[in-house]
């Protein structure tokens, strides 16, 4: 019994140390950025993704003029290339040498037995008939030897018009026959943005729509007219496609992505917040309102949007605050601050 009281002093110093100061309940704040919901000018948008591609008429092909071997390539694919710029050397191949030889000989051999036909007449021994003969069959030699010594001296393909290099289907060392595709050349002022819309909006748009087309990070958006709108819906994509002319200046070569906005209503006032503070849970669009330094959340019913902002019919009011930044990790009534 004697040993309780010494032991009691010792319990009492635990529990002062265990409960002299209180455990911190303080509730979390979020770190969030505000936006200011506006009353003004909304036009309907959309935005489209597509990508830049040349047109029939924006390609030129390099073709062997006759059977030959690829000697270099001047010009690998991507390079930028002026008028009368060398793409691709090539040589002639052993059956070309040998066609060029022969028709050489026929040539002469024809133009021999025309001038002994034009003898033989002035002695009256062939008739008009047989020394005209002769003459078309020396003409025709003529024209096969120029045509073969034509194409042999086109050996060496050059750029017919400035552009860039977009294919090359040989390599050094390749026998080719005649008209073998080599390279094709795109143009650089007929390269066009090619944008799959959906069938239904595709309906509401018209040549001469202006675009806002824009080819990357850190590239300028430029703003063209519509070319022309093929409501034919594409039988894998499901969509139809609008066309628009891209200029030389843009810098945008075939092949790039691109995106673009495009007004498909009437304008209209309305309130709007950016794009950035929607949220969606379920298909129920929402949004956090910041009063008095609490998040409150807020179903909203959207419009139209337009560049960065969207359009809301209802659930919020003119100046409410919205969370445009942090709002993935609010819940409903969650203390916030401004960064």
């Amino acid at each position: 019994m004697t040993r309780f009281p010494l032991l009691l002093p010792v319990f009492l110093l635990a529990g002062c140390s265990a409960g002299g100061e209180p455990e911190s309940t303080a509730d979390p704040v979020a770190l969030v950025a505000l936006a200011r919901a506006e009353q003004g000018v909304i036009a309907a948008e959309v935005t489209l993704y597509g990508t830049a591609e040349s047109g029939a008429a924006g390609k030129q092909a390099l073709a062997a003029p006759a059977d030959a071997i690829v000697s270099s390539i001047a010009a690998p694919v991507g390079t930028r290339v002026a008028q009368g710029d060398v793409v691709a050397v090539l040589s002639a191949a052993p059956t070309t040498r040998l066609d060029l030889s022969k028709a050489a000989t026929d040539a002469r051999a024809a133009d021999a037995a025309f001038a002994r036909a034009q003898r033989l007449r002035s002695d009256g021994l062939v008739s008009d008939a047989e020394v005209e003969a002769a003459r078309a069959a020396a003409a025709s030699a003529r024209a096969t030897q120029a045509s073969l010594s034509g194409r042999v001296g086109s050996l060496t393909l050059r750029a017919l018009a400035p552009g860039f290099v977009e294919t090359v289907a040989v390599k050094p060392g390749d026998l080719v026959t005649a008209g073998t595709p080599i390279a094709t050349i795109v143009r650089a002022n007929e390269v066009r943005a090619h944008f799959g819309v959906d069938p239904a909006t595709a309906r509401g748009l018209r040549p001469g729509t202006s675009i806002r087309i824009t080819a990357g990070m850190g590239r300028s958006a430029l703003s063209v007219p519509i070319e022309s709108v093929n409501p034919t819906v594409d039988p894998v994509t499901r969509l139809a496609s609008v066309f628009a002319r891209l200029p030389a200046t843009a810098g945008i070569g075939s092949g790039e992505t691109l995106q673009a906005q495009v007004s498909v209503g009437a304008a209209g006032s309305g309130l709007s917040i950016p794009y950035a503070a929607l949220l969606d849970d379920g298909g129920q669009p929402f949004v956090y309102v910041a009063k008095d330094g609490v998040a409150h959340r807020h179903d909203v019913e959207t419009g139209p949007a337009t560049g960065d902002r969207i359009a809301i019919i209802k659930g919020i009011s003119v100046n409410d605050q919205v969370v445009t930044e942090g709002g993935t990790a609010l819940e409903d009534g969650m203390k916030v601050r401004t960064k």
